[in-house]
């Protein structure tokens, strides 16, 4: 059947163009600029979701972004919100949560067994260590929105930034008012709205017919066009303003892109969410809010139903009843929750003027289900008593395909409450209207409590000057403000009033189905047994219940729980308070979240010779660095473990350019190093280096390095990769604080560094420098300044990878003269550059930690075996305190080495798998691989103390749940006593043994 109505002036579509797509396996065609939900909805199609809990049959409630009775998937594109997202050639929709199809949800026998789900009841029914498992396995099998697909491509959404004068937040009209009024005031004016034209309620509450007040739909146009070509105003429309931040900045969020807005000034002309009353079966099909009515019919030209009932407790609903029969819509009552309605003569004489009869004190006891339980087919009425309660025996049974709600609106104060605004509840309004706004944020409009259309284009006005008078001197605006409305200025909010809402549009029933939170498919009884359990508090009533905290995040459900709390706990919604309002303010894709990458990426200065060598990238930090050197025909494991042959047996040399690189002088500098650093540096020797670990307050490990000491007064150290901006600025931070005689310079990107390796590291650095080598002139742990190749370097005798080895630092620009003369002078010996794979599988051998892999943001020198890096006994040094306090208490886990005690696994464990202890978490693995040194797999793992014994046998469990056998194992796992760093292999013999 087709519901499309005949052309509407200021409809959204455009009928030339026809769109084709499929919706469960059918195929439907729409126009272009319908909405998906339309476009099924023109067609016949009522039923477009199911409910998240029950599965029960859903359709259109607000059509305008503020429920999620409606999401689909498209391919790979999850949780479209099909009510406002535009129709494309070629989709092909399903709907989420079903199993079988939205008509055939196999589900949907859940609504039977409803009653023996109340809220809360996973929480008791599954709270068993042994049964837990199975239920949440449940559980998630059952629930759940879209099926994500692994092959989904990264999407890499644009990020821009901009700025404006003044950002006006909603194209209705008090927006489009506000916008035009800092416009001619002189401001840079920035409007958006979420929606794909600009207008507002203006372009559709009230119609087009003469009947239809047409000064309103005249009025929205004129604001229209004087914005859209305003030279100061740029309007952006399908555009959401996702939160509010500090200093007026505000995430803009399209669908392309995310812009970062900052203005001066804020207005926010959000509107308000028009709120579903509360009866029996209200989320039928064919149930829907009376704005949701008329965006149907004024931006898509879709008949909404045939038959309709209207309940009502303000003029909007009077106002939708009179749409409908100029539409042709048979209205078959009006049903006044009011005792004595404040509609307007004219309009209530409109209404009887077309038969239609008004039910005055009555309220909608229940919708009735039709046989296809697709829709509606009846709305049970009933008169109210004195105290707001059904009449049950004069009930009555009203025939009708479809229900209008306009009972009431909340504030979209979202943007308001984070921005630091106050609010108070107005019982005239029964509405939360902003008492207190912070400096440069402005209200207008229905968020302001402010609903005739007269007055919401006064209050816009009154924003936009006052926005503009925030951040300029206000004789700038005050010819502007002189050549506007006078009345500017409103006594009473009664004034303003022309919607107000119900105070409790609520009504029980005894067979529930009675929905507040369409979302978490919450009923009225989940509230009254949610306080029975003791949450009467709004913060803990939400926790408790999820009432919110779906993807419509409360936008159709807090005003209703709010005022459920109120009446069960006898307080005012004021006392009872709102929730706290936290960004974003609408679902925002994760695309968007993400970004585009962007992160500046750092090459060091052998870049080029890395790549003619074959190298195969990886990132650390912000540099790119070898990861390993590709060699024909060979696996990456192959390549690997040929570099670790290398500087075992012959040779190697690896760019460590990317070190944190860092100089200090001063009669204070070796002051700052021992307060930095938790080693002593004052009696440090010159000429010699020393291991260095840094703490913060907390006693954490933050980073380790090398300090050399030059001169009396000058000392060249190092950092981690990944740690050397940060460290850079927290150095300095700290030399400002501390106001030492002392000057830090960063020269990481002014240096580079190559470290040569291997028992023939001497006899190939020979040939290039005439520095004394020799054991006696430049043993372990020294520093030397001396020229090598001709290049003015520092060589530090220092090794990660466990061999006799030289760091050799030099300005940044000498470094590729440097790694060829290396090469040439090593090519006699089989000299093979390695990559960080191979320098890491190296350092493993000998047990050398790596910060932030074998460390986290927890770990402290006494459970990374550290404390032989770590003297307590200085005066001070940062974490200090925090150490000693934690050294009186045992470490709850400490690092150690293991190997496995079956070394051809076929799944052998990897970083981060867990240590069990009796079938418990005991403990994780930092590092692990196979060592072609040792012949078998060795790795770093923290474990409970009472495990940590050399010897002790432990489990790991594998990603396939597979448990391998573990021993724990003394570190360094090779060459204990470090004698391949302090003496040299004078032969080939000597090095193959």
């Amino acid at each position: 059947m087709n519901y499309r109505l005949s052309p509407i002036l200021g409809e959204w579509i455009d009928r030339t163009q026809t769109i084709t797509f499929t919706f469960e396996g059918r195929t439907y065609s729409g126009y272009q600029g319908d909405t998906i939900t339309s476009a099924l909805y023109a067609a016949g199609q009522r039923i477009l979701g199911r409910s998240f809990k029950y599965h029960r049959p859903r359709s259109v409630l607000s059509l305008a972004n503020h429920d999620v009775n409606v999401l689909m998937q498209d391919g790979q594109r999850l949780n479209i919100r099909a009510d406002v997202t535009p129709l494309e050639a070629g989709m092909n929709l399903t709907t989420v949560n079903t199993f079988g199809g939205v008509m055939g949800d196999r589900a949907s026998v859940i609504d039977f067994f409803a009653a023996f789900l109340p809220v809360g009841f996973y929480y008791k029914a599954f709270h068993n260590k042994k049964l837990f498992p199975f239920w949440e396995r449940q559980i998630r099998r059952m629930t759940g929105l879209g099926q994500v697909d692994v092959t989904t491509p990264h999407l890499r959404t644009a990020k821009r930034y901009d700025f404006c004068d003044v950002l006006v937040i909603g194209a209705g009209i008090s927006g489009l008012s506000a916008a035009l009024a800092a416009a001619e005031a002189g401001a840079e004016v920035v409007i958006v709205d979420e929606n794909a034209r600009a207008g507002g309620a203006g372009s559709y509450q009230i119609g087009d017919r003469p009947e239809s007040n047409p000064a309103s739909v005249t009025l929205t146009m004129h604001l229209v066009a004087a914005v859209t070509s305003h030279p100061n105003i740029r309007l952006y429309t399908e555009t959401i303003a996702a939160a509010y931040y500090a200093d007026h900045w505000v995430p803009l969020v399209r669908r392309e892109y995310l812009v970062k807005m900052r203005a001066k000034a804020v207005i926010v002309a959000s509107g308000a969410y028009e709120q579903p009353a509360v009866f029996r079966n209200n989320d039928l099909p064919g149930v829907m809010l009376s704005s949701a009515t008329q965006r149907l019919i004024y931006r898509y030209a879709v008949k909404p139903m045939h038959r309709a009932v209207v309940l009502t407790a303000n003029q909007d609903g009077y106002r939708a009843a009179l749409d409908l029969v100029f539409q042709g819509i048979e209205v078959k009552a009006i049903v006044e929750l009011r005792s004595q309605p404040s509609a307007t003569e004219a309009l209530i004489q409109k209404i009887r003027s077309c038969n239609i009869p008004i039910l005055v004190g009555y309220c909608i006891y229940e919708a009735r289900s039709n046989p296809a339980n697709d829709g509606v087919s009846a709305a049970v009425v009933c008169p109210l008593d004195w105290n707001g309660n059904p009449q049950l025996a004069a009930c009555q049974s009203i025939a009708c395909d479809g229900i209008l709600m306009s009972v009431g609106w909340a504030p979209a104060a979202n943007l308001l409450y984070q921005a630091g605004a106050r609010m108070s509840f107005d019982t005239a309004l029964q509405q939360f209207v902003p008492t207190t706004l912070p400096t440069g944020v402005f209200a207008c409009g229905r968020v302001n409590g402010v609903f005739a259309v007269d007055q919401k284009r006064v209050d816009g006005q009154r924003a936009g000057i006052a926005a503009v008078q925030s951040f300029n001197d206000r004789s700038i605006v005050r010819a502007t403000t002189e050549s506007l409305s006078s009345a500017t200025e409103v006594d009473t909010w009664d004034e303003l009033m022309g919607s107000p809402s119900h105070p409790y549009p609520i009504f029980a029933h005894p067979q529930s189905k009675n929905f507040v939170d369409f979302d978490e498919d919450l009923q009225l009884k989940d509230f009254l047994n949610a306080y029975q359990e003791g949450f009467d508090n709004i913060e803990l009533l939400k926790r408790y219940t999820t009432v919110g905290m779906g993807p419509s995040q409360g936008k159709h459900s807090n005003m209703n729980a709010l005022r459920i709390l109120a009446r069960i706990t006898g307080k005012t919604p004021d006392e009872v308070g709102t929730t706290t309002a936290r960004p974003f303010f609408h679902p925002i894709p994760m695309s968007h979240l993400a970004g585009r990458r962007f992160m500046p990426e750092r090459t060091t200065p052998l870049h080029d010779r890395h790549t003619a060598l074959n190298a195969k990238f990886m990132p650390v930090g912000l540099w790119q660095r070898p990861e390993y050197y590709q060699q024909a025909d060979k696996h990456q494991d192959e390549c690997v473990r040929s570099e670790v042959q290398a500087v075992r047996t012959r040779v190697g040399l690896i760019d460590v350019g990317t070190l944190g690189k860092l100089e200090i002088w001063g009669t204070d500098a070796a002051e700052f190093l021992e307060r930095v650093y938790t080693g002593r540096f004052q009696n440090q020797k010159i000429g010699m280096t020393r291991y260095a670990v840094m703490l913060d307050e907390a006693g954490t490990v933050m980073d380790d390095g090398v300090v050399a000491r030059l001169a009396a007064e000058q000392f060249y150290f190092t950092t981690t990769t990944a740690g050397a901006t940060v460290i850079y600025r927290e150095l300095t931070r700290l030399n400002t604080v501390w106001q030492l005689d002392c000057g830090l310079v960063n020269l990481t990107g002014a240096r580079s560094a190559i470290n040569l390796a291997g028992p023939y590291a001497r006899q190939v650095l020979a040939q290039l420098t005439d520095l004394d080598l020799s054991v006696a002139n430049f043993p372990y742990l020294a520093v030397r300044e001396a020229e090598v190749a001709g290049i003015a370097a520092v060589l530090m005798r220092v090794g990660f990878v466990g061999e006799w080895g030289y760091e050799i630092h030099v300005a940044a620009e000498a470094v590729p003269a440097l790694w060829d003369a290396l090469m040439a002078a090593g090519a006699d010996y089989g000299i093979q550059p390695f990559g960080v794979a191979a320098q890491r599988l190296l350092r493993l051998e000998k047990g050398h930690l790596i910060i932030g892999q074998d460390t986290d943001g927890l770990t402290t020198p006494i459970a990374a075996n550290l404390n032989w890096a770590v003297k307590l006994d200085k005066p001070f040094f940062v974490g200090q305190r925090s150490l000693q306090i934690l050294r009186q208490k045992s470490p709850k886990q400490v690092l150690v080495g293991f190997v496995l005690e079956v070394d051809d696994h076929p799944t052998p464990p990897q970083e981060c798998q867990l240590i069990l202890e009796q079938g418990e978490i005991a403990g994780r693995i930092t590092s692990v691989a196979f060592s072609p040194t040792l012949q078998r797999y060795i790795g770093l793992a923290y474990m409970p103390p009472n495990l940590a014994e050399v010897g002790t046998r432990f489990v790991i469990r594998c990603s396939d749940r597979a448990t391998i056998g573990a021993i724990v194992h003394p570190i360094p796992f090779y060459d204990p006593n470090n004698a391949r760093q302090k003496e040299p292999i004078a032969s080939q013999q000597e090095v193959m043994a």
